[in-house]
C-alpha cells in the first residue's frame, strides 16, 4: 500500500496522521494546508504578473526614448496597462496644465511635474506590492500556527496517559508525531512564503528604481522644453 494512504499513523502516512489526530489539531491542519495552497496560488500570480511588467516597460520605455514626438507618443502608447505609462501620462497632463498659460512658471513647472509624476510612480508601486502583506503574514504566523497544534496534541497524548496509566513509547509515539505534524505543514506553508516574499520584494524595489529612473529621465526632457521656450 502507499504509505501516503496507509492508514496506521506508526508508517508517517500524512493521511493517518491527520484523520487520527484530534479536532482541533484537525482543524489547524486544515487551515494551514489551506493557507499553503493560497500561498503557491500568490506565488505563481505574483510570479508571472512581475514578469509581464517588466517586460511591458522596457519595452515601453525603449520606444520612449526613441521616440522623436512626444505629442505623438502619447496618443499612440497612453492608453497601455504599465506603470510607467500611467507615469508618463501624469507627466505630459501637468505639462499641459502647466504650461497652458500666457505666463510659465519655469521654478514651480518642474516642482509640479516632479510631484505629480512621483505620486504616480508610488501609486504603481503600492498597486503592484498590494498582497505581498499576505506573503509576510504566512511566512510569519504559519509557524505558530502549527506549533499550536503541536502543543494541543501532546498535551492530549499526556493526559490519554493518565487516563490509561500506561507510557509506553508504543502509546505515546503515535499522538505525539500527529501533534508534530501540525509544526511540520505550518513549515510547509512558512518557508515558501519567506522566499516568495523576500524576492517578490526586491523584484517590486527593482520596478521602483526603474519607475524613478524614468520619471526623472522624463523630468529632465520636460525641463529642456520648458529653458527652451518649446
Amino acid at each position: 500500500m502507499n504509505p501516503v494512504f496507509n492508514m496506521d499513523a506508526a508508517t508517517l502516512s500524512p493521511v493517518a496522521l491527520f484523520l487520527q489526530a484530534d479536532l482541533v489539531v484537525k482543524f489547524v491542519m486544515a487551515g494551514l494546508l489551506l493557507a499553503s495552497i493560497w500561498t503557491w496560488a500568490l506565488i505563481i500570480a505574483f510570479w508571472r504578473r512581475l514578469g509581464r511588467i517588466r517586460k511591458g516597460m522596457a519595452g515601453f520605455e525603449r520606444d520612449f526614448w526613441k521616440a522623436e514626438d512626444i505629442d505623438a507618443f502619447y496618443k499612440a502608447e497612453a492608453d497601455k496597462d504599465l506603470p510607467s505609462a500611467r507615469v508618463f501620462v501624469a507627466g505630459v497632463k501637468e505639462w499641459r496644465r502647466s504650461t497652458a498659460g500666457g505666463s510659465i512658471d519655469k521654478g514651480g513647472t518642474r516642482e509640479r511635474l516632479a510631484t505629480a509624476m512621483g505620486a504616480a510612480a508610488a501609486l504603481e508601486i503600492d498597486t503592484i506590492s498590494d498582497r505581498l502583506n499576505i506573503l509576510a503574514t504566512i511566512g510569519s504566523v504559519a509557524p505558530f500556527v502549527g506549533l499550536f497544534g503541536t502543543v494541543w496534541g501532546i498535551m492530549r497524548s499526556f493526559t490519554g496517559i493518565a487516563q490509561a496509566q500506561n507510557s509506553s513509547l508504543a502509546v505515546v509515539a503515535p499522538g505525539i508525531a500527529e501533534a508534530l505534524f501540525a509544526t511540520a505543514i505550518g513549515l510547509f506553508a512558512a518557508i515558501p512564503a519567506v522566499i516568495a516574499y523576500n524576492r517578490f520584494s526586491h523584484g517590486v524595489n527593482r520596478i521602483e528604481a526603474a519607475l524613478n529612473r524614468f520619471a526623472d529621465g522624463f523630468h529632465t526632457t520636460l525641463s529642456r522644453q520648458l529653458d527652451s521656450g518649446r
